[in-house]
């Protein structure tokens, strides 16, 4: 059964940075491009960043491109969003998600002065 949970989410003043895990369990992790994906309060799904299975190739929204870094440890089953410069807009409840459709229960990142 496949198992995604993040964590690491927070309240951070603008300018901060978090850095956000998800735990996969239940699937061959490596084998997999994984995604992040955010949703703002009131509006739809954003997504944010994919990496491919081995970690090599990482790809980003224009909206977040020279501020966020997604990672992944295979070893570890983790992936990591490292999200700096925030700003107010980026408050949102970001979710991993798998390329087969998976995803977890999201952690929630709000930016407040």
């Amino acid at each position: 059964q496949v198992q995604l949970v993040e964590s690491g989410g927070g309240l951070v003043q603008p300018g901060g940075s978090l850095r956000l895990s998800c735990a996969a369990s239940g699937f061959t992790f490596s084998s997999y491009y994984m995604s992040w994906v955010r949703q703002a309060p009131g509006k739809g799904l954003e997504w944010v960043s994919e990496i491919n299975s081995g970690g090599g190739s990482t790809y980003y929204a224009d909206s977040v491109k020279g501020r966020f870094t997604a990672s992944r440890d295979n070893a570890k089953d983790t992936l990591y969003l490292q999200i700096n410069s925030l700003e107010p807009e980026d408050t949102a409840l970001c979710y991993c998600a798998t390329s087969q459709g998976s995803w977890g229960q999201g952690t929630q990142v709000t930016i407040t002065s």
